[in-house]
């Protein structure tokens, strides 16, 4: 008995074990999987770093306002001739001489570092933007994806349930070619179609292992424990009535938003490429002290000689540029150029924003329309197949031809589905738009 009970600890243990190496996949929707990949996606974290790195950009820019101070200690010797401190001779002597002092310099005027602020927190704000924008891309991207995967499963189970219904037809089939109710060919023109079908399925079922990986990538998920699952039933719908859609997506999307900062930047730059014309003013002021003293003989105490010796210094510097090679002019010119490129990168992203923005629209109307009909046909679709059922069960209609009604109507099935899928797929990449930064 005490064996028995050991051994059940032991294969309890074990199984265990095998749970924890092998969790229980979860299902995550398709809210669970933009949730995470807008907060864990590496193109997102970077977009982060950046923001800080900014912020720490600000601060080094107003750091510059502030005065630079030095302080410093020496302790020298000196061998053969020097100056001999007390008679203000040269001679051959050795001596010991050591310095203090502290330094402060001071830009009291720099143009170009007031910009450099204003330069740094407009970088910040067109990082904000690319933060979100980056966000919009991996957003777009997981939708696309869900979707693909959603609908390659379900063609995958489409093919799995006719599969299923073709040996069951075959069984059927060959008990009611036995007892003479059917012929067998029949069972012939049924057996024909099974090699196709499996190898649509196999095809199929590398559709949805691929379309899969392919999702996991979109998430920068790389154990696939996951599964991915609709639970909205409610069909989606957007307006699209209002003349100003487009314009008013195109205002709010990030994208859109930086390329102007970035525009606003450059413009800055050319501010701080004319600031070289400017003087400026410095400020510093020095204080100091020193003690010397000759080697072998008597000198005063270190202490008489730091209060006795010390130095004051304060000096102001106007640096006024006359000629400077024409870097300055040139630099401006530059930053002209660069204006006038961001705004061509400007204009090819409306360009794109609209195009994309447009094909949605298009898209999200086609399959609306596309589903409106094929939910108004789907009960005609359905009443059909249960007369064809009742006129095979009765004798009236072939095997072969009740199995093609019957595929026709998984295939509906499908193709409503797929096509509600179409609708969400096209609305949840509009709201991306809508959502704005």
């Amino acid at each position: 008995m005490n064996n028995v009970k050991i051994l059940q600890k032991k294969l309890l243990w074990g199984l265990g074990l095998i749970i924890n190496l092998f969790p229980a996949q979860q299902n995550w929707t398709l809210r669970q999987c933009l949730d995470y990949a807008t907060a864990h996606h590496p193109l997102v974290k970077q977009s982060t770093l950046t923001i800080q790195k900014n912020e720490r950009e600000i601060s080094a820019s107003q750091g510059m306002l502030l005065p630079s101070v030095n302080a410093g200690i020496s302790h020298n010797y000196g061998f053969g001739s020097s100056i001999n401190q007390n008679t203000n001779q040269r001679e051959a002597i050795n001596t010991q001489y050591n310095q203090v002092y502290a330094q402060a310099n001071w830009e009291l005027m720099n143009w170009k570092n007031y910009l450099n602020i204003s330069l740094s927190k407009i970088n910040k704000e067109s990082s904000t933007f690319k933060m979100k924008q980056a966000q919009n891309e991996v957003k777009l991207n997981v939708i696309q994806m869900f979707f693909l995967y959603q609908n390659s499963k379900s063609w995958l189970d489409v093919l799995e349930t006719q599969l299923a219904g073709i040996e069951d037809q075959i069984r059927r089939t060959e008990k009611e070619v036995n007892i003479g109710n059917r012929p067998k060919s029949d069972v012939y023109d049924i057996k024909a179609n099974l090699g196709t079908m499996q190898e649509q399925w196999v095809s199929a079922k590398n559709s949805k292992d691929i379309s899969k990986i392919n999702l996991l990538n979109a998430l920068a998920i790389t154990k696939d424990t996951l599964d991915f699952v609709i639970t909205d039933d409610v069909l989606p719908d957007s307006d699209f009535n209002d003349s100003d859609f487009v314009q008013h997506l195109l205002e709010k999307n990030p994208a859109y938003q930086s390329v102007l900062t970035e525009i606003r930047a450059q413009q800055k730059n050319i501010e701080m490429a004319k600031s070289g014309y400017l003087p400026t003013l410095n400020g510093s002021y020095t204080w100091s002290s020193f003690y010397n003293k000759i080697m072998g003989q008597p000198a005063d105490r270190f202490s008489d000689q730091m209060k006795t010796n010390k130095n004051q210094q304060v000096s102001f510097s106007l640096n006024i540029p006359v000629f400077n090679k024409l870097q300055v002019k040139n630099n401006v010119e530059i930053a002209k150029l660069n204006v006038i490129k961001s705004n061509y990168d400007k204009d090819i992203l409306i360009n794109n924003l609209t195009q994309s923005i447009n094909s949605i629209k298009a898209q999200f109307l086609n399959a609306r329309e596309k589903y409106s009909l094929l939910e108004a046909n789907f009960e005609n679709q359905r009443l059909s197949f249960q007369k064809s059922e009742e006129k095979y069960k009765e004798g009236l209609m072939d095997a072969y031809t009740f199995f093609v009604v019957r595929n026709n109507w998984l295939q509906a099935n499908y193709n409503l589905i797929n096509s509600k899928n179409n609708v969400a797929e096209q609305t949840e990449l509009l709201k991306v738009f809508e959502a704005g930064f």
